[in-house]
């Protein structure tokens, strides 16, 4: 008791067969073995995309936002002495 025996998959199919008939059966397990795929490789991407998120980049400072580095004041001509 309590599991599956051999003769109850034998009834399963064949209420498989009776319901959806001999040709649709290979269809609809293509069908549904293409979905798996699909839903493994969505299930993979999103956790390498997880994964990529845990770990951010550093950003890169843009153009205007880089700090040079100070150099000698420049002196105007009427501030040098003499």
């Amino acid at each position: 008791m309590g599991g599956l025996q051999p003769w109850h998959w034998l009834i399963v199919i064949a209420v498989f067969v009776l319901l959806f008939g001999a040709k649709k059966l290979p269809d609809a397990a293509r069908s549904l073995g293409k979905s798996m795929r699909i839903f493994k490789s969505e299930i993979k991407e999103m956790q390498s995309d997880g994964k990529d998120a845990e770990t951010p980049p550093a950003p890169a400072p843009i153009t205007s936002e880089r700090v040079q580095p100070e150099a000698a004041p420049v002196q105007s001509p009427e501030q040098r002495p003499a």
